[in-house]
């Protein structure tokens, strides 16, 4: 490795991370610069105001959570727009909501920026430059984005602005086609000429008032009180690893390790039958733990001797009673780096599936995480005000005698931390290299049905069952690198650079 190893969700975000390096740029540097082009290249995955995380080491130093999801907003708006959408997969289909009613306090601009500021070693201007030429000169549609794009084709001609980007002689853009978006452009040279506080406190802000008028729950108070979060991440040793992940009040990172806790201390074969009763006893103790509203830190109890015990207990008795399913495509997109000089960043962000709005003059759709269920698990329109979202996003470290082994992570909204979990067993239990770790059939457990990939042997139990034809992005895209290799998840169409 003479620069550095790169995983992104698409080739023109691993080439810009890859000129970063080059140039002199280190892993946050390179990720920050990945993520923007990532807005224009995985539009319908990532944009500049939904929420993100991020998990990173510098050289020699312990790895840290830099918390940048979003926020429940101050006020309810009974007014507010929210409307259903269908998304269909084919073989399921979910149903999400949009509308300007939807959107949440968004945090990846100020965190990403921040980010960059903080660990990076490039100018600001430098990092963006690419963003900005991809924005303006367009990114060809590959054939995975025009899967993505077709499955939220309702949210893509909600608003007739967003129809003028995405739709061509009034049919979708296809495979083949360019994607531009100047307005972007000019969004990220206004930011470079005037930094983010203008969209969260100055006049940018008065631009994005105005066009969400009386149809959103958001005021300026959001925006201005708006704050990043660095915490120490949850970690288990597992297996004789050490495996770092997103920490509360996220739920996927504690979940995460609460199910491996849950393999660790039975005496159980890990399988695919014992696997799906765990994710299932997981799912279980979410719903069963996390009551109070006003608990950002109630998953935690999870953890508590008698809690874990009772349901360790139920997990070795193959308790079969299924939990609630809970509805959750996400459009989420994640980036994976490890430098030359050891520094590491696994990051993931999301815009939900959009709002169904693009603000003309910035050229950004909002995110829609109100109307997520699994963000919402007391109800929509009955979040406690002004509080992180408990998001499932969990990025992956994984050391052994304090020397990085993994840097992964996965989009897919609930089921990002069945595709973790999976890609963790295959590594350290099963002893699969890092290729096929990721390739590897995959399975998840949604209330009492159990949906997978071919080649996945298990018993049915009393479970539904839904068996995709082929390996599908629903189950997620792991991208991931160690000092040795890069590897990006064939599902999502994505790019892996060895450097």
């Amino acid at each position: 490795m003479k620069y550095g190893n790169i995983s992104t969700g698409s080739e023109e975000a691993s080439l810009a991370a890859k000129e970063i390096l080059k140039f002199g740029g280190n892993a946050f540097d390179a990720a920050v610069s990945a993520i923007f082009v990532s807005m224009t290249s995985e539009f319908a995955l990532t944009g500049a105001f939904g929420g993100g995380t991020l998990l990173g080491v510098e050289k020699n130093s312990s790895p840290f959570v830099y918390d940048f999801f979003v926020d429940s907003p101050f006020k309810t708006n009974k007014n507010s727009e929210f409307v259903n959408v269908n998304v269909d997969f084919g073989e399921t289909s979910q149903g999400f909501n949009i509308g300007k009613g939807s959107i949440a306090t968004p945090g990846n601009l100020m965190g990403l920026i921040e980010i960059q500021k903080k660990y990076g070693l490039l100018n600001i201007n430098d990092v963006l430059q690419q963003a900005i030429y991809i924005a303006n000169n367009g990114v060809t549609i590959s054939g995975y984005q025009e899967y993505i794009l077709s499955l939220i084709k309702p949210i893509l001609e909600f608003d007739n602005y967003t129809k003028t980007l995405f739709f061509k002689n009034n049919k979708l853009i296809t495979s083949g086609d360019t994607f531009k978006n100047p307005a972007f452009g000019s969004f990220l040279s206004l930011l470079l000429k005037e930094g983010y506080n203008y969209f969260y406190k100055g006049e940018g802000l008065n631009n994005i008032l105005k066009f969400l008028d009386d149809k959103s729950n958001l005021t300026r108070d959001d925006f201005i009180k708006y704050k990043i979060y660095k915490r120490e991440p949850q970690s288990i040793n597992f297996n004789n690893h050490m495996i770092y992940t997103n920490s509360s009040p996220s739920h996927g990172g504690p979940l995460i390790v609460f199910l491996l806790k849950l393999l660790e201390k039975s005496n159980l074969e890990i399988n695919n039958d014992n696997l799906i009763n765990a994710m299932n006893i997981t799912s279980q103790a979410r719903q069963n733990i996390c009551v109070n509203p006003n608990s950002d830190d109630e998953i935690n109890k999870i953890f508590e001797k008698n809690n874990f015990k009772h349901f360790l207990i139920n997990f070795e008795k193959n308790n079969t009673t299924l939990s609630k399913p809970i509805n959750g495509f996400g459009s989420t997109t994640h980036v994976s780096i490890v430098d030359k000089k050891g520094n590491a960043v696994s990051i993931t962000t999301t815009n939900g599936e959009g709002c169904g709005y693009i603000i003309p003059e910035y050229g950004i759709m909002m995110n829609n995480m109100l109307g997520e269920e699994d963000l919402n698990p007391f109800g929509f329109h009955k979040w406690v005000t002004k509080r992180r979202l408990p998001t499932m996003l969990s990025p992956i470290i994984i050391t052994k005698n304090n020397k990085l082994k993994f840097i992964f992570g996965s989009g897919g909204s609930n089921r990002i931390r069945s595709a973790n979990i999976q890609v963790i067993l295959n590594l350290l239990i099963h002893k699969l290299n890092l290729k096929d770790a990721i390739s590897n059939p995959r399975l998840h457990l949604e209330g009492d049905t159990l949906f997978h990939e071919p080649g996945i042997k298990f018993s049915s139990n009393n479970m539904k069952i839904k068996k995709f034809n082929d390996k599908s992005l629903f189950f997620g895209g792991v991208n991931a690198v160690s000092k040795e290799l890069a590897i990006a998840d064939e599902r999502r169409g994505g790019y892996g650079i060895s450097y």
